[in-house]
């Protein structure tokens, strides 16, 4: 069986949009740039699990 490969885009700011709604949800008042760092630590997690990689965009 081939494992096939796709293309995802993760945006960390999106990821601290999650985080904000559902940690609102739950209780919590997350601050701007609480949020910021637990979306860079979700973003470096999944780089070191191998499940993306990062690629910077040349412009």
């Amino acid at each position: 069986m081939a494992v096939k490969e796709i293309e995802v885009v993760i945006d960390t700011e999106e990821i601290a949009e999650f985080f904000c709604k559902q940690l609102v949800q739950r209780g919590y008042v997350p601050m701007a740039k609480e949020l910021e760092d637990l979306a860079d630590i979700t973003f470096d997690y999944l780089i070191e699990k191998c499940m993306i990689d990062e690629v910077f965009d040349e412009e």
